[in-house]
């Protein structure tokens, strides 16, 4: 049996480096783990992290603490008729021929704009001179604000994810999320009230003019709904698309595969965000005590649920660590993505999927051998089970580009419960200790840092996302 100082620590420098190999050991011999420093469960297989996208028993109180103090109040906050009401106002907006007329052309465009400048240099950074703009950049298009803003909401994304990843806390990080959300209230109070007096053909048009049986969205309430848009759209489609293309670039034969057949696009894109989803941790909290692989979880604990250890578990999925986009055990449901249910990415995904079937001729073009994997709906191949958030991952272990973003946050005293009893302790520094069956409640009154989901959309009804 391995001593407890064996257990990874998601902290370390080491994990850092190489996630995936932490992942292996998490699964086999820790898959219930309590981590001091973050004041959470790790939970690292398959089963008991769907169980914790699934279960009533998991819910999603988090983001009161995690999302407001930058967003404000959003969506996924609401329950009940609140919730409903709310999101019966935006979806339409993400949905059929509104999301392919209006939308199309300003993704195509902007991917023009970007792409433009890349011609004949011979190299380029795909990451920094493409990913991390473009859905930004769509973004600001889409709700109809002037193209000379888009380096000021690159740099407000960026200080909001930074935040989100401020595991350590350092103060001037904290500060300029702060700061940020400000700002960006400033900015955009007056621009959302000068559109409810003269509407445009936009998205921000749509979102201040939109009613639903008599209700319609407050200034602060659309303000709050594009300050998470950025957010969940922009980190998860930037991390999608650059792990697409390094999945494909580190497996030519694959790259040939879809160039020849663009059709295979959304196979890819679904092998990708189970390779290397953009987020690989998310947080849950728990209304009762819940039995797990490794322990019993008690109530009111804050479970973070490794989804990048999740989609490696070979109990799930034959040869879990290797990228094939023509694989036969990737099923609508069985991976699991923090980026699907997103607006923001459900809108680069579905118009991926449409514009892949016009250049295959609506379905034509060379398909997969017999036997193979047919091409998925993305829509469904993305469904998430309630994963949302903010990470990135693109890339494998050995020699691959990947960052590991552990969104943290911040500014939340409170009392959690202690580990459960027999299960593995990961304290400060890394140093590690068995928890004591028994051990009660005790008092963390100091910032717990967590990952961050934040689906513009998702239910907040204090349970599941």
């Amino acid at each position: 049996m391995p001593t407890a100082a064996e257990a990874p620590d998601i902290l370390s420098p080491q994990f850092a480096a190489d996630p995936y190999s932490a992942y292996r050991v998490l699964r086999e011999e820790f898959p219930l783990l309590w981590h001091e420093a973050t004041g959470s469960y790790i939970v690292s297989r398959y089963e008991d992290v769907e169980r914790a996208f699934r279960d009533e028993a998991f819910t999603t109180r988090n983001y009161d603490w995690q999302l407001e103090p930058v967003h404000g109040r959003t969506l996924v906050q609401m329950s009940g008729r609140e919730h409903a009401a709310h999101r019966a106002l935006v979806a339409p907006a993400f949905r059929g021929r509104m999301l392919e007329e209006k939308f199309l052309p300003v993704i195509e465009q902007n991917a023009r704009d970007l792409i433009e400048p890349l011609r004949g240099t011979g190299t380029a950074d795909l990451v920094e001179d493409f990913a991390t703009h473009f859905p930004i950049n769509v973004i600001v298009d889409m709700l109809g604000l002037d193209k000379s803003e888009h380096p000021r909401f690159h740099h407000w994304y960026t200080a909001i994810v930074a935040y989100f990843s401020n595991l350590s806390q350092d103060p001037e990080i904290t500060e300029a999320g702060h700061r940020t959300r400000d700002e960006l209230a400033a900015y955009m109070i007056p621009v959302i009230r000068e559109r409810r007096e003269n509407p445009r053909g936009d998205l921000l048009s749509t979102l201040c003019t939109v009613e639903v049986d008599g209700t319609a969205m407050t200034d602060e309430d659309i303000k709050a709904f594009i300050s998470i848009l950025f957010a969940a759209g922009g980190e998860t489609t930037d991390k999608a698309i650059s792990g697409l293309l390094g999945n494909l670039l580190r497996h030519p034969e694959q790259l040939a595969a879809v160039r020849e057949d663009r059709g295979l696009i959304a196979q890819a894109l679904a092998e990708t965000l189970r390779w290397t989803p953009p987020v690989h941790m998310i947080i849950r909290e728990t209304d009762a005590d819940v039995e797990l692989s490794g322990g019993t979880v008690p109530a009111g604990s804050t479970v973070n649920c490794l989804i990048g250890a999740a989609n490696r578990d070979a109990t799930r999925f034959a040869e879990p660590d290797s990228f094939d986009i023509f694989r036969t055990d990737l099923p609508a449901t069985t991976a699991f993505s923090a980026a699907g249910p997103a607006p923001g990415v459900r809108t680069g995904t579905a118009l991926l999927r449409g514009r892949a079937a016009r250049q295959d001729g609506g379905g034509g073009g060379r398909r997969p051998a017999a036997g193979r994997h047919a091409r998925s709906d993305v829509a469904r191949a993305l469904h998430a089970g309630g994963a949302r958030g903010l990470h990135a991952g693109t890339g494998g272990p050995a020699g691959a580009l990947h960052t590991v973003r552990v969104a943290g946050l911040s500014h939340r005293p409170r009392s959690r419960p202690a580990g459960p009893g027999g299960c593995t302790a990961v304290r400060a520094g890394g140093r590690t200790s068995s928890t004591p069956p028994g051990s009660g409640r005790v008092d963390r009154s100091r910032p717990s840092p967590a990952s961050v989901s934040s689906d513009p959309c998702a239910p907040g009804d204090g349970r599941r996302g």
